[in-house]
């Protein structure tokens, strides 16, 4: 009875290629390629049974957004961009809902556990790259502000999506799916809750904090350093990023008795009747 089961067991080689992007305070857009960036991730995938596999992956990405790509005013008058670069690996459990040494194709759905790495830049006015960690752009860490703690670079995530697959050939499989990750924090791009003090900021993190921290007075019709607590971002909502594409499925060499025809002869063979007289 387990014998069809095991002999389908098999490692694979995952790859992908396609964008990333985020849902944050920059970038409202549920599900956009509007300012996305190139990503692509590899792994291997172990097949537990022919509808559950256990992939563990390394992935890379970059996400960004800009006030002035928006359709709202007010948001365009804030002037605040972000970019970062994404590294993430994960362990992720997968379902496919058809057998696909039986059918062609298959819909199916993943979801896991993940660490990403991020860190959110800007350029300045002269075209410099700024990180804005260390910055605390909304008091982040500053005795002045005890309720904002510094957010860490390095944090977890639940990853989880799915697509569609097809097979090509016996030993390739390629799919389309979508990703998301739901995160735990909301300074993915460095923007959650409300300006702080102007002087506050310049005497603990210097000019160039407060330049960073608000940059309406860039633009040719923009105002002064907000008020203390004037709203910057929407605190109540956390910030998420996806990655989307194209994906390959390899199988590794090694096993035999694995392709799809030869399944199907074994389990043929070793299955159970399906009608006894």
């Amino acid at each position: 009875m387990l014998f069809p089961t095991l002999v389908q067991a098999q490692w694979h080689v995952n790859l992908l290629g396609g964008f990333s992007n985020y849902i944050g305070d920059l970038q409202s857009r549920g599900y956009t390629t509007q300012q996305a960036h190139f990503a692509f991730s590899g792994g291997l995938q172990y097949d537990l049974t022919p509808h559950f596999s256990i992939i563990g992956n390394a992935s890379y990405g970059r996400v960004g957004a800009s006030d002035a790509y928006s359709n709202k005013p007010n948001v365009r008058a804030r002037n605040l961009s972000f970019q970062s670069k994404i590294y993430e690996g994960s362990l992720l459990l997968e379902y496919n809902l058809f057998d696909l040494n039986e059918r062609k194709f298959t819909p199916y759905a993943f979801a896991g556990f993940a660490l990403y790495h991020f860190n959110p830049y800007a350029f300045d006015s002269l075209g410099r790259k700024v990180y804005l960690h260390g910055l605390s752009t909304e008091g982040q860490g500053l005795a002045a502000y005890p309720d904002r703690k510094q957010y860490k670079l390095i944090q977890a995530a639940i990853p989880f999506g799915g697509g569609i697959k097809f097979r090509v050939t016996d030993k390739v499989v390629i799919a389309y799916e979508i990703g998301l990750r739901k995160l735990f924090t909301d300074y993915l791009d460095d923007v959650s809750t409300t300006y702080v003090d102007q002087a506050t900021l310049e005497a603990a993190r210097g000019a160039g904090a407060a330049r960073m921290a608000y940059r309406g007075d860039e633009l040719k019709d923009g105002g002064p350093y907000p008020n203390d607590g004037t709203v910057r971002g929407n605190r109540k909502s956390k910030d998420w990023y996806y990655i989307s594409g194209i994906r390959v499925i390899i199988d590794l060499p090694g096993r035999k008795g694995r392709s799809p025809q030869e399944y199907r002869a074994r389990r043929a063979v070793y299955d159970c009747p399906k009608k006894v007289y």
